[in-house]
């Protein structure tokens, strides 16, 4: 097995500089960081990863925390794209990935507990609750942690511009005509649930647009279910609205279902508008306008923020990520 030693004498340069080089190091200067990885790589050296940890004193290893009330996990497209996004990002600069569960060999333990015994270097959260007692003494130990879809007061944390994103489809319906909005919102103890629930009424106030509480519908934890059923008790008014946003895709894709199994079209009766910009969107009938969150962003950001915290290069840090809106075919101009 080739190791430093092999290296350095095939490079001519020092045990020292080759494991500085190796370990990144920021005093190896680029042009002998290149030279010793492109010999290593020639040797096939695999760096031996105790002697890593020894060296960096890192496990180079970032846990990774879903606790949340979907109970979908890495199966709803919006988390995994961002995993997806993350996981490469943190991979580029040397880190592995490790799930965190509340049990190890069968023993019930804390989040906090688990970080301790596997000796993760950070911890990427998702989680509908970040008050939750588990999560709080996580965030309030000294793994650096970062929040991806919600925010905290003490950790540093990555979400899309909700408040805008909400603005814009409104302000699309509105601009097509519509003045009779109604909102499938998502369940209002989750964080993106709620400051969509608050910003879609904050969109209508600034267009002067009558807020009917009729209109307003729970449709629960972002599902396809929640949608359906959100958007039937919407057809039993006599007053149909003209335009319905949903604050998530799987939602909006369950209420263009509801519509259709009543009889009526979309968006030629009512027009649908969603949010997140899964890959569904593009493949229903008709194609789903919708409000695009970048998760690519998201999770390049999320990786970014962490590995600097946990190189102590920086402290709490919230990012807002830029939305924008995707127009396809389920929105009906009125004029």
């Amino acid at each position: 097995m080739t190791t430093i030693y092999d290296i350095s004498k095939a490079t001519g340069f020092s045990p020292t500089t080759v494991s500085k080089a190796l370990n990144n190091y920021p005093d190896v200067s680029e042009k002998t960081k290149q030279i010793i990885l492109k010999k290593a790589n020639e040797m096939g050296y695999i760096p031996n990863s105790h002697a890593r940890i020894l060296t960096t004193k890192k496990s180079w290893t970032i846990g990774v925390l879903f606790d949340e009330k979907l109970n979908v996990g890495i199966k709803h497209p919006f988390f995994s794209a961002i995993l997806e996004s993350f996981k490469k990002n943190v991979e580029m600069k040397g880190y592995d990935l490790l799930f965190i569960s509340k049990d190890i060999g069968g023993d019930k333990i804390t989040y906090l507990d688990h970080c301790k015994i596997r000796g993760v270097d950070g911890v990427l959260i998702i989680t509908s609750d970040p008050n939750n007692e588990q999560i709080q003494e996580l965030i309030n130990s000294d793994f650096p942690c970062v929040l991806v879809d919600n925010e905290s007061r003490k950790a540093s944390s990555v979400h899309s511009d909700d408040t805008m994103g909400c603005y814009l489809a409104v302000k699309h319906l509105y601009s097509l005509g519509h003045r009779k909005i109604a909102h499938i919102y998502g369940s209002r103890d989750t964080f993106a649930g709620d400051l969509r629930y608050i910003a879609f009424l904050e969109a209508l106030k600034e267009l002067n647009l009558e807020i009917r509480d009729d209109y307003l519908v729970d449709g629960g934890y972002f599902t396809y279910e929640g949608g359906f059923s959100a958007m039937s008790k919407l057809l039993e008014l006599e007053d149909l609205p003209t335009a319905v946003f949903a604050a998530g895709d799987l939602m909006a894709v369950g209420a263009i279902s509801a519509i259709k199994e009543k009889g009526l079209r979309v968006p030629e009766d009512i027009s649908i508008i969603g949010y997140d910009d899964l890959d569904i969107c593009r493949y229903i009938t008709p194609k789903l306008t919708t409000i695009k969150q970048n998760t690519d962003l998201i999770g390049e950001n999320a990786a970014d923020i962490l590995i600097n915290a946990i190189d102590k290069k920086n402290t709490r840090t919230s990012v807002i990520v830029p939305v924008e809106l995707v127009i396809r075919d389920s929105c009906k101009s009125l004029k």
